[in-house]
């Protein structure tokens, strides 16, 4: 069974995975990996969430602060061999819903177009492609989307 800690980005479990997102990241993005790596800086993360199937951590993704009403979902991260089992979906709702509880009325992220999977994601879970925003406004490769938080 799967469950959830609510943490911060000091967490060893959080961080090992995120190392695993990077090295996976930096294979996609290839020569924008440090263009995009600027952005993913983990070291000031307040609201982490690791998944964990019994001990072993199956899965990651953070909330950061981007305005008065809106949270940015960051690092996101399954392990391949753990895909498909609905871990990530279990981690956006669980964001979402700490997002809610801080009194966030909606969340917006950045994905890249070498993601398909991501994008999938974030659609099939209710996500609307947005026009680029903030340092991501003029890059051809992101993708930005948006969801309203609702009770």
């Amino acid at each position: 069974m799967i469950h959830f800690i609510r943490t911060d980005s000091d967490n060893k479990f959080f961080q090992a995975l995120v190392r695993e997102l990077d090295a996976d990241l930096k294979i996609r993005d290839g020569e924008d990996h440090s263009f995009y790596s600027q952005f993913n800086k983990i070291d000031k993360i307040k609201y982490a969430i690791v998944a964990f199937d019994n001990e072993t951590p199956v899965g990651c993704g953070a909330i950061k602060e981007l305005s008065k009403d809106a949270m940015e979902v960051k690092r996101m991260y399954v392990p391949v061999n753990k895909r498909g089992l609905g871990i990530a979906t279990s981690i956006i709702k669980e964001l979402e819903d700490w997002a809610f509880e801080l009194n966030y009325s909606k969340c917006l992220l950045e994905t890249g177009k070498k993601q398909p999977e991501a994008i999938a994601l974030y659609k099939k879970n209710g996500y609307q492609i947005i026009p680029n925003y903030g340092q991501y406004e003029n890059v051809e490769n992101s993708v930005c989307f948006e969801k309203i938080l609702i009770e």
